[in-house]
């Protein structure tokens, strides 16, 4: 397949749901090869076909080209720059949608105090298996959620024979933790980069959080959090049975399998659907400007949006200006 060039239609782009979960790298360099990316590192080289590739971790000691990260970009895969075994978050690439279409949308309901609440709630009830009763407050679903989880670490520990006495996370204090403590710790960071890949893939903020509030990945936390005791939890408990050494390592083989018996990949952006749909009953038809990445956004105004790329303020301000606003550059505004 001949290399994607950023004329084609954006709908044509592999999408972050039909990915390949994702890939870790550290100490290696990260060039383009043909079709593929190459990693090149003590052992040889290997390529990748990004095309498929949902998400892909920059760890220490890596070197990227240009190219290599134009041909992520190009193929719908989101970069992240993590630190060791994905422990920290430092930075993520573009997503693979132009239209601010969703970000405004998730804006509109955070600030909104009944839509912000009603999303609250939509969240907590995608983590319940069975419905909810009506009419509980927000505490009450937040208590039930606490013994939901409670109960999701006692029964694996039962099913993986290892022991617990509940969470306990104290980040100076790393090696003090149990071996299921630190994979749930470790296994959490990899949790949060593939949602947040997703987030931002799909054109949502990472930020601007509903259940968890105040922090650049409050809306990270408030996704992941969907998928914890389906995919984080049993991965942490199978990680700890096997050995109690190298669990930091060793759950990213665990989670990689979950992720993808889980379906996970696909079930995130269609969560973040279902999680902003039918909000407003008026809300009008949101423009597709992943169509055509040379399409010109819109211009505020107090009477209403009005077309961009035209130049206001001329002798026929229904001209397009020399220079409409997007051009050919998918990157551009």
């Amino acid at each position: 397949m001949p290399p994607v060039r950023s004329s084609r239609n954006l709908k044509e782009l592999p999408k972050f749901r039909d990915g390949l979960a994702y890939l870790y790298v550290e100490h290696a360099v990260v060039e383009q090869e043909a079709q593929v990316i190459a990693l090149y590192d003590a052992e040889g080289v290997t390529l990748v076909p990004v095309a498929a590739l949902g998400v892909f971790l920059l760890g220490p000691g890596t070197r990227i080209t240009h190219a290599a990260i134009r041909a992520m970009a190009q193929n719908g895969c989101s970069v992240l720059w993590v630190g060791e075994d994905a422990g920290r978050f430092y930075a993520a690439g573009t997503g693979e949608t132009r239209s601010a279409a969703h970000l405004m949308r998730q804006a509109r309901a955070w600030a909104d105090p009944e839509a912000h609440e009603e999303v609250v709630r939509r969240l907590y009830r995608f983590r319940f298996s069975t419905p909810l009763p009506e009419g509980l407050t927000v505490g009450q679903l937040r208590g039930l959620e606490g013994v939901r989880v409670r109960e999701e670490y006692a029964r694996w520990s039962r099913e993986a024979g290892v022991p617990w006495a509940g969470r306990s996370y104290d980040r100076g204090r790393w090696a003090a933790a149990d071996p299921v403590n630190r994979a749930l710790s470790a296994g959490a960071a990899f949790l949060y980069g593939v949602c947040h890949a997703g987030i931002v893939s799909a054109g949502y903020s990472p930020a601007l959080g509903f259940i968890h509030v105040g922090k650049q990945l409050s809306f990270v936390f408030d996704i992941a959090d969907i998928y914890k005791t389906e995919v984080l939890v049993p991965a942490a408990f199978r990680t700890a049975a096997e050995s109690s050494d190298t669990v930091e390592s060793r759950i990213r083989r665990h989670l990689r399998d979950r992720i993808r018996e889980t379906h996970l990949l696909e079930r995130v952006v269609d969560d973040l659907e279902r999680l902003f749909a039918d909000l407003w009953p008026d809300a009008s038809r949101e423009e597709d400007y992943d169509e055509d990445a040379a399409r010109p956004g819109r211009l505020w105004d107090p009477e209403g949006e009005v077309v961009g790329g035209v130049a206001y303020g001329s002798a026929d301000s229904g001209e397009r200006s020399a220079e409409p606003e997007g051009g050919t550059d998918p990157v551009a505004r």
